[in-house]
C-alpha cells in the first residue's frame, strides 16, 4: 500500500480546485500499478468531488446553487459562523475513490477531481492512499 499528501492553498471562500493533477503525478512518482485509488479530505468545511472539467462553468453553477439552497443568513446555533461550510461539506462528501491502471488514474473523458473548498481562504491538505 503506498500513499501520501500534500497541501493546496485556496484563495476564495468558495472555489472548486481541480486536484487530478497532483494525484496523478504522485501515482506516477510511486509506480503505484494498479488498485483502488482513495483521495480524503480532513477538514469539515471542505469536500471532494468528481466532475466535469472541461467547461469551468460546471464549477460555478455548483457553487450557485449550493448558495441558493443553503442560506448564509440562516440563525445557525454554530457560533464560529461558518455553518453553511459545514453542511456544504456533508452534501459534498469527505472522499472520492477512483480505479487506477498502469499508474493512472480511470477517470472519464471530462472528468476532473476537484477539492471543494467552502470556508476559504485556507491552506489545506489532501491524503490519498492506493490499494
Amino acid at each position: 500500500m503506498q500513499g501520501g499528501e500534500f497541501s493546496i492553498s485556496t484563495s476564495r471562500r468558495m472555489d472548486l480546485i481541480d486536484i487530478t493533477p497532483q494525484i496523478s503525478q504522485a501515482l506516477l512518482a510511486t509506480g503505484a500499478g494498479d488498485g483502488l485509488c482513495f483521495i480524503y479530505n480532513p477538514h469539515t468545511t471542505a469536500g471532494l468531488t468528481i466532475n466535469e472539467g472541461a467547461d469551468p462553468a460546471v464549477r460555478d453553477d455548483i457553487l450557485a446553487v449550493f448558495k441558493q439552497i443553503i442560506p448564509q443568513d440562516y440563525p445557525y446555533k454554530h457560533l464560529e459562523g461558518n455553518s453553511p461550510a459545514h453542511i456544504m461539506s456533508s452534501l459534498m462528501g469527505s472522499s472520492v475513490t477512483v480505479i487506477v491502471e498502469n499508474d493512472l488514474l480511470r477517470l472519464g473523458t471530462w472528468q476532473k477531481i476537484y477539492f471543494c473548498e467552502f470556508d476559504g481562504p485556507r491552506t489545506r491538505k489532501v491524503l490519498w492512499r492506493i490499494s
